[in-house]
């Protein structure tokens, strides 16, 4: 690769990862090209991607980046799923890695922190922002559901006595 090239690559990648919510570092050997294409498009479903470059650009692109603290990672034949939401990517390389033992997780990152293998399988299993924001929409709905019903109920209750009332005269 000519230097012109590999600089290009290095400042595109530092760029990435400097605006990743996310960062999961895995190995990918023994990895089919359909295997590969199945993974880059569960990624891309989940608005994440996965990518593979050189170690040693990658750990010189980490340099100045809030993931700096994940370099040590790349060694051997390493695929970087990168995301914006912090929970993306891990979901999804924790999800395949189950399906395929051929991708094995290394570590990652979220923001500065980085984290081991244990660490991205737990972040895996939280919810997802969407699925957070749908939990606490019905926190706050309940209970206005709740009063509209407490409100209701006085009045439906009066009714259904002035009914028995009017049954009780007609008959």
């Amino acid at each position: 690769m000519e230097k012109a090239k590999k600089a290009e690559v290095v400042e595109d990648l530092n760029g990435v990862f400097s605006k990743a919510g996310s960062v999961v570092v895995a190995h990918y050997s023994g990895m089919t090209v359909a295997q590969m294409s199945d993974l880059r498009s569960r990624m891309n479903a989940a608005g994440a991607s996965f990518r593979v470059a050189k170690n040693r650009l990658a750990v010189r692109a980490l340099k100045g980046t809030p993931v700096e603290g994940i370099a040590h990672l790349f060694k051997g034949p390493t695929g970087i799923a990168i995301s914006n939401d912090p929970i993306a990517a891990s979901k999804v390389a924790v999800a395949y890695a189950k399906d395929n033992e051929k991708l094995v997780i290394l570590g990652g990152a979220v923001g500065a922190t980085a984290l081991d293998v244990n660490g991205v399988k737990a972040l895996a299993s939280l919810p997802s922002l969407n699925e957070l924001r749908g939990k606490i929409v019905g926190l706050l709905v309940a209970p206005a559901t709740k009063i509209a019903g407490i409100v209701q109920a006085p009045a439906g209750q009066l009714a259904r006595v002035i009914g028995a009332y009017s049954k009780k005269e007609a008959a």
